[in-house]
């Protein structure tokens, strides 16, 4: 990292997480499973995945850095296990494209919430990028008020709201490692689903596009995305978290053919747009700070 800014480190952390995250919708969709029996094996999957790399890493060292998390570690396991469910069964009430645009609130979620938890002060330019971004949403929903997807579209809002609540939660504790955090919430999500779920009737096809998400995918994004918030704001965390708005629904557009309506492409348009003239224009912002200083 000595070669780079905390601001591009923060960054290229999160966008790398969010890339490798955005096969997730398309990964539940293929997997076939009901909600509960689905949510248990993420849940616990995700679980080893995180807390598996830290036994091996730490050993016994394990317990201290848990420890050290305090109550905040278990407030961000309590919101990432809600977003979990949340986007579950978004996933399956509505379509990929549209949970996934619907997410994209969460930007504004996390500004207000860290105006008001953190006290941070949200650049004019983020403010600008965050407002765009909802008026892309505005366009979906142009075209979703009969769909008869309002229960998923809920879902989907309660998922936004819980990532700007963890995201924040970590930034509030940033000086301490939260990817703990993370295994916990697995463990919660599995205890939570396990009285209605079916964990033993899962077909062996099923069971290995789970593995290759929860076990594998989703501890190294989410990982990723968790160490974002120790360099850059709650905000622009969630604005790089749009990446998955547009890309996510084309995995889904590619595998199993759910063409997103139009509506859909010209908000998710709208948002990447937005997304990549903010990222350039920060970027410029703080080479020109840089130079201003030296």
């Amino acid at each position: 990292m000595s070669k780079l800014s905390p601001t591009l480190y923060g960054t290229l952390l999160t966008v790398a997480g969010v890339l490798i995250l955005t096969p997730d919708g398309l990964l539940v969709r293929l997997a076939n499973l009901d909600s509960w029996t689905l949510l248990f094996w993420r849940g616990l999957l995700f679980a080893a995945g995180i807390l598996g790399f830290y036994v091996l890493r730490f050993r016994t060292g394990v317990v201290d850095r848990i420890r050290a998390m305090g109550w905040r570690g278990l407030q961000a396991a309590v919101f990432f296990a809600s977003s979990t469910i949340f986007f579950v069964l978004a996933i399956l009430n509505t379509s990929v494209a549209n949970t996934l645009v619907i997410i994209a609130t969460a930007p504004l979620c996390s500004a207000i919430l860290s105006r008001v938890f953190l006290k941070e002060q949200i650049s004019r330019s983020t403010w600008i990028a965050i407002l765009v971004s909802v008026g892309g949403i505005g366009i979906l929903f142009v075209g979703n008020l009969t769909s008869g997807n309002r229960a998923g579209d809920f879902f989907a809002f309660c998922s936004a709201l819980s990532i700007a609540s963890q995201i924040t939660t970590v930034r509030l504790a940033r000086t301490v490692d939260m990817v703990p955090s993370l295994g916990i919430s697995g463990l919660m999500i599995a205890v939570i689903v396990l009285p209605f779920a079916a964990p033993l009737q899962v077909s062996a096809e099923s069971f290995s596009i789970l593995t290759l998400n929860a076990l594998i995918i989703l501890p190294l994004s989410f990982g990723l995305i968790t160490i974002g918030p120790r360099y850059i704001s709650a905000a622009e965390v969630s604005l790089i978290m749009l990446l998955e708005t547009f890309i996510g629904p084309v995995w889904a557009w590619l595998f199993i053919h759910e063409a997103p309506e139009t509506e859909t492409l010209i908000g998710g348009a709208l948002v990447l747009t937005t997304l990549m003239v903010h990222a350039l224009y920060n970027a410029r912002t703080n080479k020109t700070a840089v130079d201003n200083q030296t």
